[in-house]
């Protein structure tokens, strides 16, 4: 592991819930080498949640290599590092970023939001291929229906999944596992959010592990799916300990399952125009961090009752340019070049760090 690597380490790990002191030497050596990216449930703390809109001034510093190991490398899998950066921010609620979409087709205009009940806008700025900075960022707290930011509510904050249809957009709530739709042609990030209807077993999935990731099928995709909202849980598991996912809406409600494998959970999912539907995961463990992968999955694979399963298309370590990644959308360039966009959770930590890397998805 680099020197900068050790620098950004996670060294609080008896808030662990468990006492440090109790694991081997070796384990204790490597905890404190790694960083940690899914802290255990605290009190409930939202000195981070958005009060009210303002404009945020973010800073970004490039990502020039992927990978410290190899930097004449840029081809990791199915995808081709095109540039990252680094983003900090001196606004108190930057972070937490939990999920991303774009409003254009040009992939510069986003939407992301943050676990702790914020919308952020703002704009990509590139120069040729490559993110430079991020222009025109403002913050809004995420409302609820009676139009009061839904962090007034107990344990109604920890917005970790975004979904976007045209002007309806969607959030999922782990903590409660609700979902708000929000009719952005009624304002916008100031728009009100409505509690859709989900099926029981959503509200059943485990605290801290529930809605992770959302999407939406376009009507003219997928004729059995069109107007589906697949919702996917972190950590949800069925009999057989697959992950759980669901169906809403459209012509074929129901639940399935997506077939889980070396202990990973998912992160976020993004629907390309080829119909496949691709799954961020990661995992962590203390002896060897963070570990992150893209599968794809076939869209007509999915259906109720199905157990569905994809080709892995990437993986990262810690001994790459990587951190909490919580957040995937995609776009195509002029070029006709798949783009992807992938944003990182930072826990609101100062060791971690809030990344946007884009890569080429190969074909």
């Amino acid at each position: 592991m680099s020197n900068h690597q050790s620098r950004r380490s996670f060294l609080g790990h008896a808030a662990a819930g468990f006492s440090i002191l109790t694991m081997p030497r070796l384990a204790r050596a490597q905890a404190q080498l790694q960083p940690a990216t899914e802290p255990p449930p605290r009190a409930l703390q939202l000195e981070h949640a958005v009060a009210a809109p303002v404009s945020v001034e973010v800073n970004a510093r490039s990502i020039p290599n992927f990978e410290s190991r190899d930097r004449a490398r840029t081809r990791f899998g199915s995808l081709d590092f095109r540039s990252g950066l680094v983003l900090t921010s001196p606004y108190r609620g930057f972070g937490g970023l939990s999920g991303i979409r774009f409003l254009d087709n040009k992939g510069e205009r986003f939407l992301a939001i943050s676990d702790q009940g914020g919308w952020f806008t703002g704009t990509i700025r590139y120069s040729g291929r490559e993110m430079v900075g991020l222009a025109d960022v403002e913050a809004a707290p995420l409302l609820g229906a009676d139009g009061r930011p839904i962090t007034d509510k107990r344990l109604w904050y920890d917005s970790e999944s975004l979904a976007r249809d045209g002007n309806l957009v969607y959030v999922g709530l782990e903590r409660v596992n609700q979902i708000l739709r929000y009719d952005f042609a009624k304002g916008g990030t100031r728009a009100r959010g409505e509690v859709i209807a989900v099926p029981p077993a959503v509200r059943k999935l485990p605290y801290n592990k529930g809605l992770e990731a959302l999407v939406v099928v376009p009507k003219n995709q997928n004729q059995a799916l069109a107007g589906t909202l697949i919702a996917f849980s972190e950590r949800g598991l069925d009999a057989d300990g697959n992950l759980v996912a669901f169906l809403i809406g459209g012509p074929t409600p129901g639940q399935f399952s997506v077939r889980r494998s070396e202990n990973f959970d998912i992160s976020d999912a993004v629907l390309l125009a080829s119909g496949d539907l691709l799954i961020l995961e990661r995992k962590f463990s203390w002896f060897t961090g963070v570990n992150i992968r893209i599968r794809a999955i076939p869209l007509k694979s999915i259906a109720p009752g199905a157990l569905v399963d994809g080709l892995m298309l990437f993986s990262a370590d810690l001994g790459h340019e990587i951190d909490n990644m919580e957040g995937i959308d995609a776009h195509v360039t002029a070029e006709g070049d798949t783009v992807l966009t992938l944003i990182s959770d930072d826990n609101f930590s100062m060791l971690q760090r809030t990344l946007l890397l884009q890569f080429t998805l190969v074909e």
